[in-house]
């Protein structure tokens, strides 16, 4: 079974950073991308950030020049480094995880808990 599980959250004032990580126990075949969503109070959670097995990466709109996504593809991790951070950017961050656990595996969404990040104005 995978498990994805998040570190990095908490409380910040407006301005400074924060850097989440996330890392999966148990294997994957194949991993197509990984990813940040936020859902913040009364809103749908929404994509934050994603990078692609090619490399390739898309941003929100709003995280866009302060919000960098990484990965350690041989610790199957993911990281988000969030500089700038603005009051607005209050949420839970949850990871994901878009792949297949074996060959014949259909592709699925694979979630983290969620962590909470509180920026103070």
């Amino acid at each position: 079974q995978v498990q994805l599980v998040e570190s990095g959250g908490g409380l910040v004032q407006a301005g400074g950073s924060l850097r989440l990580s996330c890392t999966a126990s148990g294997s994957m075949f194949s991993i197509n991308s990984m990813g940040w969503y936020r859902q913040g109070p009364g809103k749908k959670r929404d994509v934050v950030a994603r990078i692609f097995s090619g490399g390739g990466t898309d941003y929100a709109v709003s995280v866009k020049g302060r919000f960098t996504i990484s990965r350690d593809n041989a610790k199957n991790t993911v990281h988000l480094q969030m500089n700038s951070l603005k009051p607005e950017d209050t949420a839970v961050y949850y990871c994901n995880f878009n792949g297949r656990r074996g060959i014949l595996s259909v592709l699925a969404d694979y979630w983290g808990q969620g962590t909470q990040v509180t920026v103070s104005s």
